[in-house]
């Protein structure tokens, strides 16, 4: 009797903290909690800042806006909400999509008052675990931060372009100021409730660089080993002989054909991050979306983790115009880099001696490759609620 008196208590005396979480919610924030109700908890944050990485993922590109909880937790409003809009229509996660890694099923995505985006959506999953500190596909933003609010300023994506009739960025920002739930927002991030555009890049850039993918059956195997080129143990001997292929620098003639090695992926690629390396050029896919005229400046791209979902099929069509559906195609775009009138821009590693890489890939060699590329995909990121849509 005295332990389930004892109990009864304790339960009460907890209820009661409970409670007093609750109402000091409602009271302080109440816009939010009219807002997401229990999809965020401002008195206690998503811990986007304490997650662990492993230890051989060792490149970052935070500089000097380390991940906070409650910056991510606004950043994570930013992102789903098409308020950031003119007409409400459109959201930063309208082309960037939790369920395929935070990119687009269509070649290009749809913008405001019948716009369009001039690119494919690049995946955002690891974008702060690269060495690339550039962002978009042809570099113009030289961190995150900038590039956060480019979409919103730009006249089809997100429509704040101060142009043509259309509102400016200051507009966007003092409709912000009124909505409560910013207010609440920015004075939990920031101490005050002034919007800024620096405060909504900072925090768009810290969600975004929250978000993180290390659960892949590639992971499971690296952790058992100690170099990527090893064996991986819990990989079939087809995977195993991609990864080679993947890591593996081919060997050339004079005439650009392999005669050796491997597929040399690793060169632009390298794991752990499979993120692409600076300086890289372009690499011999010059299409534009409804356009026929050549697009030479694209020199960036997104991890390849995640290239795929759980089932093998690629998150979306790839490239930065959207041009290959299928890991087969890319793989044979390799195998064979075509030769563009005008393209400059190729990068070195794509024309050895001079010349356009031949790989002479076997069927069983791009079977492998394949296998092994669908091993990137992890698992949590697609379903993870504080990378989720809170409203």
């Amino acid at each position: 009797m005295i332990r389930l008196t004892a109990l009864f208590f304790i339960g009460i005396i907890l209820l009661s903290g409970c409670t007093d979480d609750m109402a000091e919610t409602e009271q302080q924030w109440p816009a939010i909690l009219e807002q997401f109700g229990t999809e965020i908890d401002p008195s206690s944050p998503e811990k986007y800042s304490a997650q662990s990485k492993p230890a051989y993922i060792t490149r970052d590109n935070t500089g000097g806006n380390p991940v906070e909880d409650k910056k991510a937790m606004l950043g994570r409003v930013l992102f789903y909400d098409k308020q950031l809009s003119i007409g409400n229509t459109v959201a930063c996660a309208s082309c960037h999509q939790q369920q395929v890694a935070f990119s687009s099923l269509g070649q290009s995505s749809k913008g405001v008052e019948g716009g369009t985006t001039a690119r494919h959506s690049m995946r955002l999953i690891n974008s702060r675990f690269g060495a690339e500190i550039k962002f978009f596909w042809d570099e113009r933003a030289a961190t995150l931060e900038q590039q956060t609010t480019q979409p919103i300023r730009d006249h089809a994506e997100m429509g704040f372009s101060g142009r043509d009739g259309r509102p400016a960025f200051s507009d966007l920002i003092q409709k912000l100021g009124g909505i409560g739930y910013y207010e609440e927002l920015f004075i939990i991030a920031y101490g005050d409730s002034e919007i800024t555009e620096a405060r909504i890049q900072q925090s768009l850039a810290q969600f975004i660089r929250s978000i993180q993918s290390f659960d892949s059956k590639f992971d499971v195997g690296r952790i058992q080993v100690n170099a990527d080129n090893q064996p991986f143990p819990n990989y079939t001997p087809q995977e195993n002989q991609g990864k080679n292929l993947f890591i593996q620098p081919p060997a050339f003639d004079g005439t650009g054909s392999r005669t050796g090695g491997g597929a040399g992926c690793a060169g632009c690629h390298a794991p752990p991050e499979f993120d692409i390396a600076p300086n890289s050029r372009n690499n011999g896919v010059t299409g534009r979306i409804n356009s026929s005229i050549p697009d030479f400046t694209i020199t960036r791209s997104p991890s390849l983790r995640d290239l795929t979902d759980a089932d093998g099929n690629p998150n979306g069509p790839m490239m930065h115009d959207g041009s290959f559906n299928t890991l087969e195609a890319v793989i044979e775009h390799y195998n064979n880099i075509p030769i563009v009138a005008g393209n400059n821009n190729l990068d070195p590693k794509l024309r050895p001696n001079g010349m356009p890489q031949k790989l002479n890939l076997t069927d069983t060699e791009k079977l492998a490759l394949i296998a092994f590329l669908k091993t990137l995909r992890g698992n949590s990121v697609y379903t993870d609620k504080k990378w989720s849509d809170p409203f």
